[in-house]
């Protein structure tokens, strides 16, 4: 009776369930991922009530990925498990998202609390009663968690996770018990949209910081601007680019941040990371004595092995709760401030031009026969000749990562990558959720570039880009094998090996027609260059899966590198 009094006492009674996904409606959200099961399926009722599109995966790994590359577009996403077995299968890609910055909005559907009080002995469990292991199991890969076990904290709950995974842009972690589903929240709250902005840096220790940056910029004889993927994450882009349009600065990335910057700008000068570097980029940002660098993250693949020879007496940090002027901290002040008033009171620079990349296949290659099997180093160049402005552009941890660093990028490329956490599958999933989040903002072209081993992990979640409706044009490079792997350890051992499937069996298995799907099988350089000329193919007005045979020992410079160093580091002693 009390619970119908208070209900009684709210002026626009909703359920907690639609308020969720009213506030995932929100901010942006439109397609949910997820795997269904018992303890969420009451929930996943209210989806289409918020219009929003049940995704449904084929399994929770892979929708953890896919939330993953649909966030990376979108700017957040959702992905619902069940308890215990199903949110388990989610962990990995929620880990990866976390060490990534990626905002993912990951709701689990829990056991009743009435259940979970009693300790009942029920499936999904550890059998003991506990029914906290799983959440605690999360707390270290996400910045927020909200159980919702009383209505009247709900909302609240609800709105700050959704606020916490958006600033922070990372992972946050939501139960919705069975009974809570349908208990009732304040709908007047869907009237104050969530405060999703920043307080302001403190005006004074902003300032002061804009005038210590400015000191040393003025006073540097070859500045250069270097652009990482917090850049992205923390949603800076508008202050990095009119940064690097009106300084005219020359402007590199890093691996993570290829497809951060506008690449057909005329100073942009390529990706630096360190030995792994295009051509003549080393050089000139190593000879640079002011680096302004934007939102870095120097993980051993991003910096080809740790290899960058940068000083710190030579760097200005932007991060997004600190800028670092050479070896002087100011924490709290975040760099999209201090960035807007640098680019208004920065006036004239000490300017010395730098290299100009550009997508010419070397000669060497150019006169190999085209009878010849496609190479690392003919493909990369001709893929950016290929590529279109506003394209998508998935690479998987191996070859394609490391070799998408010779592309150079038309305008608005978006350029999709997990270099530093490197789960080996990612990218198929993350596949599916670029293409369907292109398809609801416009149908930009969505384009895979994976390896067949990372391929075979992740292969199911081709049947739900069909289902789905989606054409993003997949290339599986057919190396035979891990070949990453190979350069690190053991290039002839059987644990590098594969076994070879019938990959483009697959398309129809998994419900390809001749309509919505074809397949292609390219084995030398003409056949490439004819699937690059083909209009119909650029088009892609359906889903094209293209398998792309390449020599099992090939591999980009930058791969090599970064293996060896890997290997080196594996092998250090105490």
């Amino acid at each position: 009776m009390a619970s119908d009094i208070r209900t009684s006492e709210l002026k626009s009674p909703l359920d907690v369930a639609d308020y969720l996904f009213r506030r995932l409606h929100e901010v942006g959200v439109r397609g949910v991922h997820g795997v269904p099961g018992d303890y969420n399926l009451v929930a996943l009722d209210y989806i289409p009530k918020a219009s929003l599109n049940w995704v449904g995966n084929v399994n929770e790994l892979n929708a953890g990925y896919a939330a993953d590359g649909y966030a990376r577009i979108k700017g957040i996403s959702a992905v619902i498990t069940t308890f215990g077995v199903g949110e388990l299968s989610l962990l990995n890609a929620i880990a990866g998202a976390y060490s990534e910055f990626v905002p993912i909005v990951h709701i689990v559907g829990t056991p009743s609390t009435l259940s979970q009080k009693d300790g009942m002995l029920l499936h999904h469990t550890l059998g003991n009663g506990n029914f906290d292991v799983f959440s605690e199991m999360s707390k270290n890969i996400s910045c927020a968690m909200a159980k919702l076990n009383d209505p009247h904290e709900a909302a609240t709950l609800i709105d700050n996770a959704i606020r916490e995974c958006w600033v922070q842009s990372r992972p946050v972690y939501i139960t919705l018990p069975t009974d809570m589903v349908q208990k009732k929240v304040e709908g007047e709250r869907l009237k104050t949209p969530i405060d999703l902005s920043h307080p302001p840096n403190q005006a004074e220790k902003e300032d002061y910081v804009v005038d210590v940056v400015l000191k040393y910029l003025h006073a540097a004889k070859n500045p250069i601007i270097l652009v990482d993927a917090c850049a992205q994450r923390h949603r800076v882009l508008n202050e990095v680019h009119d940064l690097i349009e009106k300084s005219g600065l020359p402007t590199f990335v890093a691996p993570m941040g290829k497809g951060a910057v506008n690449e057909s700008l005329s100073n942009y000068g390529g990706v630096y990371a360190g030995d792994g570097s295009n051509e003549g980029v080393r050089e000139r940002v190593e000879s640079s004595d002011l680096i302004l660098s934007i939102g870095a993250i120097k993980s051993d693949f991003n910096t080809a092995g740790f290899t960058y020879r940068i000083g710190q007496l030579s760097t200005i940090d932007f991060h997004s709760h600190y800028v670092r002027v050479k070896y002087s901290e100011y924490p709290g002040v975040r760099m999209q401030g201090v960035l807007k008033k640098i680019v208004d009171k920065m006036g004239k620079l000490n300017i010395q031009p730098g290299p100009k990349p550009s997508n010419e296949i070397a000669h060497v290659d150019m006169k190999i026969s085209t009878s010849e099997v496609v190479t690392h180093d003919w493909l990369w160049p001709r893929v950016g000749q290929w590529l279109q402005p506003n394209d998508i552009v998935i690479t998987e941890t191996g070859t394609a990562n490391f070799g998408i660093w010779e592309t150079k990028f038309p305008e608005g490329v978006s350029a999709l990558s997990q270099v530093l956490w490197g789960s080996i599958g990612y990218s198929v999933g993350a596949c599916q959720g670029a293409a369907l989040a292109a398809k609801e903002m416009g149908n930009r072209r969505t384009i895979l570039f994976v390896g067949d081993g990372s391929f075979e992990l992740t292969a199911q979640e081709v049947s739900t880009m069909i289902r789905q409706h989606l054409n993003p044009i997949i290339f599986l490079i057919n190396n035979e094998g891990y070949t990453i792997e190979r350069y690190i350890h053991g290039m002839n051992a059987t644990y590098n090996d594969i076994s070879q499937w019938k990959y483009t069996d697959l398309v129809p298995t998994f419900g390809g027609t001749s309509e919505n799907s074809k397949t292609y099988q390219i084995k030398n350089k003409q056949e490439a260059e004819n699937l690059f000329n083909d209009e119909t193919f650029a088009k892609a007005e359906k889903l094209q899966f293209v398998e792309l045979y390449m020599p099992k020992e090939d591999a980009p410079k930058a791969l090599k590198l970064v293996a060896e160093a890997s290997a080196r580091n594996n092998a250090k002693q105490r």
